[in-house]
Formats: C-alpha cells, sequence, structure tokens
C-alpha cells in the first residue's frame, strides 16, 4: 500500500553528492527538500571531502571506489578541485563479475542473481589486495585458501581468486578494459575497503615519484563509515553554522543560485 503522505523535516539537513554531480541535480535536489519537505537549512557536501575530514585531514586526494565508479578527488584545503577530478568505471560491482569469472574457471559456478550476492559477500570478506601480486601466484594455493559456507551448507574453497579479483583495479586489462589502474591515478591519499591496499598503493606510487618525496597512504580501518564521520564533524564545528543554506536564503534567491552558495564548488 502506497501512501502520499510527506514527512516534514525539523531540523537542518546536510546531504552528501558525488564528485562532478550535474548542477541540474543538485538543484533538483534542493528545491524538493526546501519545497516539500520544509528543511530549515541545508548544506550539500561532497563525498570525498567528508572522508578526508574523518581522516583528520582537510588536503588530500581521496580515492573513493564504491559499486559502479571510482573517482580519486583532489582536494586543498577542504575544496574539492574539480577540474583535476578523475574517474574510472570500474569497481565493486566489475569485481563481482570478475570473481564470478574465475571461481566458474575453477568449476565454482555461481550465476543467478541470488547468486551474485554470494559472491559479492565472498569478495568483501575473503579478498584482499597483495603487495606484491607475482609472488603470491607463485605460493602453494593452500596458503592462500579461505573456505566459504554457501546458504545451502556446502562450502568450497577459495584460493588465488582472493587477491587476483582487487588486482583488477591495478590492473584493468584483466576485464579487457583500457584504462590505467588505480595506482596511475592517485598520487597521495587512498580510501578504499580491501586489506592490503594502502600498503600497495604505497609501493606503486614511491616507484613513480622522485626519491626525495614522501608518500603517506592513509586508510583508517572504518573508512567505510568515512562520508558519515566526516559529515558528522562537519556539522558539528562552531563555524560551520553560518555555512548552513537558510530556507529565508532559499526563498529569497530562488533555487537556481542558491545552489551554489556555500556549497564548495
Amino acid at each position: 500500500k502506497y501512501s502520499t503522505d510527506i514527512f516534514f523535516l525539523d531540523t537542518n539537513a546536510l546531504f552528501t553528492e558525488a564528485p562532478l554531480n550535474p548542477l541540474v541535480n543538485r538543484e533538483h535536489m534542493t528545491k524538493i527538500l526546501f519545497e516539500r519537505f520544509e528543511v530549515p537549512a541545508l548544506y550539500v557536501a561532497i563525498q570525498a571531502v567528508l572522508a578526508l575530514y574523518a581522516s583528520g585531514l582537510t588536503t588530500g586526494c581521496v580515492m573513493d571506489s564504491g559499486d559502479g565508479v571510482t573517482h580519486t578527488v583532489p582536494i586543498f584545503e577542504g575544496y574539492c578541485l574539480s577540474h583535476a577530478v578523475l574517474r574510472l568505471d570500474l569497481a565493486g560491482r566489475d569485481l563481482t563479475d570478475y570473481l564470478m569469472r574465475i571461481l566458474k574457471e575453477s568449476g565454482v559456478s555461481l550465476v543467478s542473481t541470488a547468486e551474485r550476492e554470494i559472491v559479492r559477500d565472498m569478495k568483501e570478506n575473503l579478498c584482499y589486495v597483495c603487495l606484491y601480486p607475482e609472488e603470491e601466484l607463485a605460493k602453494k594455493p593452500s596458503e592462500v585458501e579461505k573456505s566459504y559456507r554457501l546458504p545451502d551448507g556446502q562450502v568450497i574453497k577459495v584460493q588465488n581468486q582472493r587477491f587476483r579479483c582487487p588486482e583488477t583495479l591495478f590492473s584493468p586489462s584483466n576485464i579487457g578494459m583500457e584504462a590505467p589502474g588505480i595506482d596511475k591515478l592517485c598520487f597521495n591519499t587512498i580510501m578504499n575497503l580491501f586489506p592490503g591496499m594502502a600498503e600497495r598503493i604505497t609501493k606503486e606510487i614511491i616507484r613513480m615519484v622522485p626519491s626525495d618525496t614522501e608518500v603517506k597512504v592513509m586508510a583508517p580501518p572504518d573508512r567505510k563509515l568515512s562520508v558519515w564521520m566526516g559529515g558528522s564533524i562537519l556539522s558539528s564545528l562552531s563555524a560551520f553554522q553560518q555555512m548552513w543554506i537558510t530556507m529565508a536564503e532559499y526563498r529569497e534567491i530562488g533555487h537556481f543560485d542558491v545552489i551554489s552558495l556555500n556549497m564548495n564548488i
């Protein structure tokens, strides 16, 4: 049963958006929140900026790899440098598809929609980024093997697929994609979910920069919540309170002009 009831928000609302989000999307969201939900005040922040705040930094380069796309976002003193944002159409969904493929090559066929969710869970719980891929491939299968119990009780063995799957982020050619790997996109700070990502990115970047350049990669253990934590930090700052876009301002200057007011664009 559907309802047409509208719930009004009686508190300020902090919303997030992806880098390079078209202004028309922000305009539409702003209009809905002020006119339909009547929020007292609104602020829209870029997700990567909030993730950086969660690490206690205001300057750096955030790698944000989600389900469908990966972005590298350079940020200076809390401001996103939009002209230098890079996008790679390779992310979690592609890794899940690749893991399904290489599992099938080893005799494990998980191809239905429901089974795809199983593979996604397997990826998130068993896969990792290795520091030296060649050495990892040379190991005995038993050294990297992990067991995974399917919902029907069957137990399958996952071996080198554990690191071959996320290795695609560094070598998109594994899935036939002509694109640079993530190590080519990011030169300072990275946030991702696979264990070993920070160490591997550090190693790869050190090879590309001058010897006297210090490379520091931060990958907090709770980085899955980094955007939320950054939003919490930002909204609690006393200096931030003047950055809210109020209903009065919206009514005065209109939804088109308000989208660029104090919103980091």
